[in-house]
């Protein structure tokens, strides 16, 4: 290959330039779309020279090598018989080099073989990377997709139990006249190990329970991907600080491979605590105390306190982790609870039993609730207990309860897209140890799709109704309301819904609040939100939703997302004003 050279400075003998060997090199490349324009970048030495001084020499010698370092660049993706031809000038003091490549007819893969064993042939996952060799043929030959079509067989083999494959023929054939390409590639797969025996080293727990976990048995298969669904639910379980999980393949005998899982248990007691604030609670402190295990069966204990401005609640939860595939849980818990909302007030004590396990890809929980307590609906601001018009009771109420749930995202921490949906419904038997009948079905999803770079569309929905012989018997808690930082923002929280006669806000049965929101990020971290929210509880079919809009913030915090929103009512005759919503937390 041969560079044409437009002479300027040039035409002065090297020797005369001294004063240009403080210079760098400004490279243009033309001829070849931006994937091998890299290539060519990438390949070229002068580009070392972009930032750093070189002498006119320096910049000739790296000139006259160009051509060759350009075919050698574009050759991984096909190209055997690229040329090269450039301009040279000093620009300033820097030199301005511009080459004109012309990539030339590329190789294209004509034949690919793949030789295996039977046995490792008849591997499902085997067989899926064998395809996708054969389905290079046809293809501009590209050395890293054949390296990587190549090594992913490989790997396969390894992770399906033929750990002594090996590669004996490797080989592709360039026909430059042709410009064709024929692969060869040939493994000795060797025999497929079994497990051996699972040692759990160093564990706190009675034997047998750690082999719950394990979704394999001595005599199976060798798989990594096994190994790997070991150690995440032995992570999971929340009771290891270090879960390494390994192959004894030195001490291989027989066909079987013993497996070694190195476990260091985690701090048994947390201690969590520290200041918060949400717009719908107020400001608050929270506190809480969890045993990781508190027994040599892996049984858990939880206990929070919450103490904010319009919410006070003391819980406890007992947990009987039933380790397996479908990961099983008996939960026995109690709430106390005391709200204090712009509408309502409530002092409740609830029992809960339940049994928590996957159930077709979704979280399936089924129990019984035990709800006792007295209630006030239809504040207003600041009243007090004896107004006019408030509606008081007290009440007892057992009631099964079931609900699904099934969430999906790209990142826990800021997902660009994702969905949730939780499905619920709870049911007394007749009035059978309760003061009111009832059924309820409550569903709420949330859709979240980035579009156009930093860009998010977020959806979200909600949906209820109850059917019941005693409205007024049920709490606050069981009841429908909307408005706040997660219904319909631009209201106060459970603001919105059926008034009784004494134009006082006291629930209803049933709900539909939609919402629709569009985010920006101008970096990483930052951006802003504009946002609609529509919806209303609501009795029988008189539905009248009511509609909010505002702006917000958003921060992607080292705690989490924070979402601080500003919203108003729209043509909402009886409400007016700004309200300010905060909410920190994950988007799913």
């Amino acid at each position: 290959m041969r560079l044409t050279r437009r002479h300027g400075l040039l035409l002065l003998p090297w020797f005369f330039l001294p004063s240009l060997a403080h210079a760098g090199v400004v490279l243009n490349v033309d001829g070849v779309d931006d994937n091998l324009k890299g290539a060519v970048f990438s390949g070229v030495s002068l580009t070392q020279y972009a930032k750093r001084d070189v002498t006119a020499a320096q910049v000739r010698r790296l000139y006259e090598k160009a051509p060759d370092e350009v075919q050698a660049a574009l050759r991984p993706y096909g190209y055997y018989e690229a040329t090269a031809t450039g301009d040279l000038k000093q620009v300033g003091n820097d030199w301005q080099v511009t080459l004109h490549v012309v990539p030339g007819v590329p190789v294209t893969v004509k034949n690919v073989s793949v030789e295996l064993d039977d046995d490792a042939g008849k591997v499902p996952s085997v067989r899926h990377f064998v395809r996708a060799m054969n389905d290079l043929k046809g293809k501009t030959l590209n050395d890293g997709e054949y390296d990587a079509a190549r090594d992913a067989i490989g790997g396969a083999l390894t992770a399906t139990g033929f750990l002594d494959a090996k590669l004996v023929t490797r080989r592709v054939e360039v026909n430059r006249a042709e410009h064709s390409a024929d692969i060869q590639l040939k493994w000795e797969a060797g025999q497929r190990y079994r497990y051996g025996k699972i040692v759990f080293k160093n564990s706190q727990f009675r034997e047998g329970f750690l082999e719950r976990y394990v979704p394999f048995k001595s005599g199976d298969y060798f798989s990594q991907g096994q190994l790997l669904q070991l150690q995440q639910a032995l992570n999971g379980a929340d009771y290891f600080s270090v879960v390494n999980v390994i192959p004894d393949t030195d001490n291989a005998k027989e066909g079987h491979i013993d497996i070694d899982v190195e476990l260091a248990p985690a701090k048994r007691t947390i201690y969590t605590g520290g200041p918060f604030f949400g717009t719908d609670t107020g400001p608050g402190l929270r506190g809480g105390i969890e045993k990781r295990w508190i027994n040599d069966r892996g049984h858990k204990w939880k206990n929070e306190l919450v103490a904010a401005q319009r919410l006070k609640t003391l819980s406890t939860l007992y947990q009987i982790p039933m380790p397996g595939p479908n990961q099983r849980s008996f939960n026995f818990g109690a709430n106390f609870r005391d709200a204090n909302t712009v509408t309502s007030k409530s002092r409740t004590l609830q029992l809960v039993a339940n049994e928590t396990r996957l159930w077709h890809g979704w979280q399936r929980t089924i129990g019984i609730n035990a709800l006792s307590g007295t209630f006030t609906v239809g504040k207003r601001g600041g009243e007090g207990d004896n107004a006019e018009g408030l509606e008081r009771g007290r009440s007892t109420l057992l009631y099964p309860e079931i609900s699904l749930s099934r969430k999906s995202g790209d990142n826990p921490t800021f997902v660009r897209n994702g969905w949730s949906l939780t499905i619920t419904g709870r049911s007394t038997v007749g009035t059978l140890l309760s003061d009111a009948s009832f059924s309820q079905v409550i569903g709420d999803a949330k859709w979240i799709r980035s579009f156009w770079g930093n860009n998010r569309l977020i959806l979200r929905g909600s949906a209820g109704k109850i059917w019941t012989n005693n409205f007024s018997d049920l709490p606050p808690q069981l009841r429908f309301f909307a408005g706040g930082d997660r219904s319909v923002r631009g209201y106060d929280f459970e603001s919105i819904g059926p008034r009784n006669a004494f134009n006082r806000v006291i629930g209803g049965e049933g709900l539909l609040v939609g919402s629709t929101e569009v985010e920006h990020y101008f970096t990483k971290n930052w951006g802003m939100a504009a946002f609609v929210d529509a919806g209303n509880a609501f009795t029988g079919t008189n539905y009248s939703p009511r509609v909010g809009a505002g702006l917000g913030v958003r921060w992607l915090s080292p705690v989490g997302m924070i979402r601080a929103d500003v919203g108003v009512p729209v043509g909402d005759k009886n409400e007016h004003g700004i309200h300010l919503h905060v909410v920190i937390g994950p988007d799913l």
